[in-house]
């Protein structure tokens, strides 16, 4: 599995397995256990999502399974909406690790920027605050624009280490990709298949012929050759196994920029946007 070294100096797997939108039940418990057992180490869940429980327990579980240690793996959580707010943040912190049943989480994101700069700043703070008592391992954001970022910047005194943005063919965000790329604040996507929309488009499935891989795995390899973190979710375990099968190949030049050429600035993003008018 490949790594990437964030700013700080930790590490984190450039392939996990997304859990939005999948039931809070016990057959999501045993797709996260089967992606532990066949080498998934980053799992991202939320607060949003409903299923801190069943993916707790699927952690556990896979730990189990695959004989290693919860050191082993990245886990990742959001703080919701309902929670911002310097005062709120440690609270909805140990909400989610008890929900998990875990003792503390490798990284811990802002789920969006909030109704307004001064809500986001004063919820970083509290983002802030756990970092410095060592209750988290890193602290980032998810769905910043550089706009939102600059603002953060200008009075954080920890940088995020992560921003989760949507970002897939028809979505490449390529000016906020360059922000980050300059702020050393790593990029990580969100919903890379949109929604499987994406596996359908001509050129996916023509470059899938040519390197004798599935659509789904071409567009994973190019999130990896553009140094994103991509998340994928399945909870079927044959696409479990075949999306983390990325690393074995990689696309040319010429396939890279095929599928570069097909953004549309087209989101997929249909949860709180009004939340980032600001």
């Amino acid at each position: 599995m490949n790594t990437f070294t964030l700013y700080n100096g930790q590490t984190m797997p450039q392939l996990g397995l997304g859990t939005y939108r999948i039931d809070n039940n016990d057959e999501l418990a045993q797709r996260v256990s089967f992606a532990i057992e066949h080498g998934y180490r980053s799992i991202d869940t939320a607060a949003r999502y409903g299923n801190e429980e069943k993916v707790g327990e699927g952690i556990k579980k896979g730990i189990q399974a695959a004989g290693i240690h919860r050191s082993d793996l990245f886990i990742t959580s959001k703080l919701w909406l309902d929670d911002y707010g310097r005062m709120n943040v440690e609270e909805a912190y140990q909400r989610t690790l008890d929900k998990l049943d875990l003792d503390y989480l490798d990284l811990y994101l802002m789920h969006w920027p909030g109704s307004n700069e001064e809500e986001m700043i004063d919820t970083w703070k509290g983002m802030e605050d756990l970092l410095k008592q060592n209750k988290v391992k890193n602290i980032g954001v998810s769905n910043f624009q550089p706009h939102h970022l600059e603002s953060l910047l200008s009075h954080a005194s920890i940088k995020p280490v992560i921003n989760q943005i949507e970002f897939h063919p028809y979505l490449t965000q390529n000016d906020l990709r360059l922000y980050l790329k300059a702020q050393r604040i790593q990029a990580e996507a969100w919903s890379p298949f949109m929604n499987g929309d994406i596996l359908k488009d001509e050129t996916i499935q023509a470059i899938a012929e040519e390197v004798a891989k599935s659509p789904a795995q071409v567009v994973l390899r190019w999130h990896i050759q553009h140094d994103v973190i991509v998340i994928p979710k399945s909870i079927t375990p044959s696409r479990i196994k075949e999306n983390i099968n990325v690393f074995d190949f990689k696309l040319s030049d010429d396939q890279m920029k095929s599928i570069d050429l097909l953004n549309q600035n087209k989101s997929i993003d249909a949860d709180v946007p009004s939340y980032k008018s600001y």
